[in-house]
């Protein structure tokens, strides 16, 4: 599967546009990341609990956006987004999203 955030792909044509597709997922804090969040805020630094828990949102928010538009029958994504929101106490929403699409490889002029 070719996965890109741009709108075409060198080097291929779109044959088939499938339409859009995207994989979420939902993830609540751990309260011990939560509580040292808490404390790195007040003195600076990353927030290393949170970042591992945003990455491993993304990459599955990745996947489940693959497999959608593998289910319907595309062999790449273009204009690929994320988006993220915070829901305050209960965590952190990804959203994967972009366009469905066959395409075949062009062949050199």
């Amino acid at each position: 599967m070719i996965i890109s955030t741009m709108d075409d792909l060198p080097g291929y044509e779109v044959i088939e546009v499938l339409g859009e597709v995207f994989g979420l997922t939902v993830r609540s804090r751990h309260a011990g990341s939560q509580f040292g969040a808490g404390l790195r805020s007040m003195f600076g630094g990353e927030l290393k609990g949170m970042t591992k828990m945003l990455n491993e949102s993304r990459i599955e928010a990745q996947k489940r956006l693959t497999d959608n538009a593998e289910t319907l029958g595309a062999n790449a994504i273009v204009a690929v987004r994320f988006d993220a929101n915070d829901l305050g106490e209960l965590g952190q929403e990804m959203c994967a999203y972009g366009t469905a699409v066959r395409v075949r490889k062009t062949t050199p002029a």
